[in-house]
């Protein structure tokens, strides 16, 4: 596991020097410099994973790239240093920390690969590689790109402090414990569980079917929110969120309500009777 984790961090360093190099031939132009080192960064990554045969290299990338966008958009931005920003980087280090380590911590090595891989593998044989390198890799880059938009203007930005600050921060936290929250008890459900084929329906498993996702939306809602106070009046920071949503709602969300039903028969009654994302929303 040594051996595999120095490849994993060998990977996101090729992929923070080209990021570098791209902000520095690029420099005059903050927002366009950080879009063009994401997905030049992505493609360093992707490189490992096709190397090793393994596009699990990039599954941390969700995670790693927001901080590093704020971080190089308030180095490089003039906006000074204030309230708005404190809150948002605290709210991403928090996020980015909890959500990285479940990820280390749950990872068994460079043998293992995502199930969803596995099976878009063995539908489209040699066809998966490019379709990794899109749908795998690049689409989740530009979708956490989008949902970081905001984070560029509250890096730009000194504006006063405002109701939707004060959203932010409420959505944020609890976001970040709904998460936090679920990962925990799904932990101690693979553990303690006596079959594979067992529903977890306690807890926050019991408010919906996905609290997981429901905190990751709303950690991103929460940086819309700050954009939004950011830019006073200014709506685009919500076109992020709206990616956000897209991705999750459209594409990963079914498709592990469809592996459910498949893999466990106690999961259609789950399903009758738990709401799918929001507790007092629908089921369907």
């Amino acid at each position: 596991m040594a051996r595999a984790f120095a490849w994993i961090v060998a990977a996101y360093m090729a992929a923070v020097i080209v990021a570098i190099l791209t902000v520095q031939a690029l420099a005059n132009d903050a927002l366009w410099a950080a879009l063009w080192a994401d997905v030049l960064a992505t493609a360093a990554v992707f490189a490992f994973s096709l190397s090793f045969r393994n596009s699990s290299f990039y599954d941390a990338y969700w995670s790693v790239a927001p901080p590093l966008l704020l971080g190089y958009w308030w180095w490089t931005l003039d906006g000074g240093f204030h309230w708005r920003l404190l809150l948002a980087a605290l709210l991403v280090l928090t996020w980015a920390v909890r959500l990285t380590w479940n990820w280390a911590s749950g990872w068994q090595g460079l043998s293992h690969a995502d199930w969803r891989y596995v099976r878009l593998k063995d539908q489209l044989g040699r066809g998966y590689w490019p379709v990794s390198f899109l749908g795998v890799h690049l689409v989740p880059t530009l979708v956490v790109f989008a949902g970081c938009l905001p984070l560029y203007v509250v890096a730009g930005g000194s504006a006063p402090l405002g109701p939707w600050d004060g959203l932010g921060v409420v959505v944020g936290s609890a976001a970040v414990w709904l998460e936090t929250r679920a990962d925990l008890e799904l932990g101690v459900f693979r553990t303690a569980r006596a079959s594979r084929s067992m529903v977890l329906d306690t807890g926050v498993w019991s408010w919906c079917r996905h609290p997981n996702y429901l905190g990751e939306i709303g950690f991103w809602a929460a940086l819309a929110c700050f954009g939004l106070g950011a830019a006073q009046a200014v709506y685009w920071p919500l076109v992020g969120l709206v990616a956000i949503l897209a991705l999750l709602l459209g594409v990963s969300i079914p498709m592990l309500e469809r592996k459910l039903a498949e893999d466990k028969p106690d999961f259609q009654a789950y399903r009758r009777r738990t709401p799918m994302l929001l507790p007092w929303g629908s089921n369907s």
